[in-house]
């Protein structure tokens, strides 16, 4: 199989994989419950609750509260129980492999080759049908941050100690040359590596703040199927059959890519739960994440995905709002313009007399060397007298008309 087949035959894989998952609503629910509080659960979640408002003549407004029950009949999975995903009420079993994937195209022809003869090796051991995924995130830098600071703290006090023996070094005269120079070789050692600690927490808060900065995972999925059609085995029993052909093919997987150079490990519980949440709730899975939850003691997750009508609505209210905004801006900034030359020309027409002779007097100025020094005075005086007259009779006829 040449290297260009074997490109294209991944590829294919990974679009049929992609296609295959179906993004729908999600919900994550129960770890342990006992029995009862099952039962009690089950009559709670078939109760839907419809309220309707009073009818006016205008309209009637009908709400509905939706339980979890009508969220688990979108979904495409019953539980998460023992490493594993049910579904079909246990008819069907599957456990997830995460792969670390490796740069291709960094590696030498001869890598690249051992690499291909491995794939093709993998795909030749592949007895039952998989499932290949690849799941982007938004990266949280949360964590890092914590263990950062916690990091930055030891360092500090050790910078603080080390800054106090170097400060009462540079009183004491006692001190050798040598000794005095191992003090400060220590204390220039610890500030900069306080600095640089400091500077790597600010590079990664500024790098958190960007929302567009995005990894990629890279998933098997592995499933199986008991045979319990003559009702032979309990439900306990199914499940330790399937954990035991499941691991065993998992390995066995695990074992094939790592002669490809392909490292991974099996998921375990919690972190199914987070691979399917992010995968049902894409858009907010970073805002609140399965390990929060888990932390905060919930034993339920519910899907925090709005609805899709709801989404289409906030999103054309934004639409909506930009456009009121830009409309506005528009509008005054064109009235503005407007209102000022419209002064201006008012202005102008108020002032024109005298705008006129200020363009004559400079005219004059400018030409004076042509006309003569004594011509062009008495012209700029001729013309100042003029403008006092003409200011004289405004004011008289002002004086008439009140």
């Amino acid at each position: 199989m040449s290297s260009t087949q074997l490109t294209s035959l991944l590829t294919i894989l990974l679009v049929i994989a992609i296609l295959i998952l179906i993004s729908l609503i999600f919900a994550l629910f129960f770890i342990w419950i006992n029995k009862r509080n099952k039962e009690k659960g089950e009559k709670q979640k078939n109760n839907i609750k419809v309220q309707q408002q009073p009818e006016t003549s205008s309209n009637v407004i009908q709400t509905k509260a939706y339980t979890t029950q009508n969220v688990k009949d979108f979904l495409d999975f019953d539980e998460i129980k023992d490493n594993m995903i049910v579904q079909e009420k246990g008819k069907k079993l599957v456990m997830v492999v995460q792969c670390q994937g490796i740069n291709y195209d960094l590696m030498s022809s001869i890598e690249k080759v051992a690499v291909e003869q491995g794939f093709v090796q993998f795909l030749n051991t592949l007895t039952r049908p998989i499932q290949l995924y690849i799941q982007s995130r938004k990266v949280n830098l949360e964590e890092s941050l914590q263990n950062y600071k916690k990091r930055l703290k030891d360092i500090e006090n050790k910078y603080n100690k080390v800054k106090f023996q170097y400060e009462q070094a540079q009183k004491n005269i006692n001190l050798s040359n040598d000794q005095f120079n191992m003090i400060k070789l220590e204390y220039v050692r610890q500030k900069n590596l306080y600095d640089y600690t400091k500077d790597i927490i600010h590079n990664t808060e500024q790098m958190s703040l960007n929302k567009n900065i995005l990894t990629k995972n890279y998933y098997i999925a592995i499933s199986y199927m008991p045979d319990n059609s003559e009702n032979l085995f309990e439900k306990e029993e199914l499940l330790d059959m399937a954990f035991s052909e499941l691991y065993t093919n998992a390995q066995s997987l695990l074992r094939v890519l790592s002669v490809c150079g392909v490292t991974g490990r099996i998921l375990d519980s919690t972190e199914l739960a987070d691979l399917l949440y992010v995968a049902y709730n894409r858009d907010s899975s970073e805002i609140y994440g399965v390990d929060k939850a888990i932390k905060s003691g919930y034993d339920a997750l519910y899907t925090t995905a709005p609805d899709v009508i709801d989404k289409k609505m906030e999103e054309l209210d934004k639409i909506i709002k930009e456009k009121a905004l830009e409309l506005a801006n528009s509008t005054i900034e064109e009235v503005t313009i407007k209102s000022r030359r419209k002064k201006e020309l008012e202005e102008r027409e108020k002032n024109i007399n005298s705008i006129i002779q200020n363009m004559a007097k400079r005219m004059i100025k400018e030409n004076e060397e042509y006309v003569g020094k004594e011509i062009a005075q008495e012209s700029i005086e001729e013309i100042e007298k003029q403008d006092k007259n003409e200011t004289k009779a405004k004011k008289t006829r002002t004086k008439k008309g009140a």
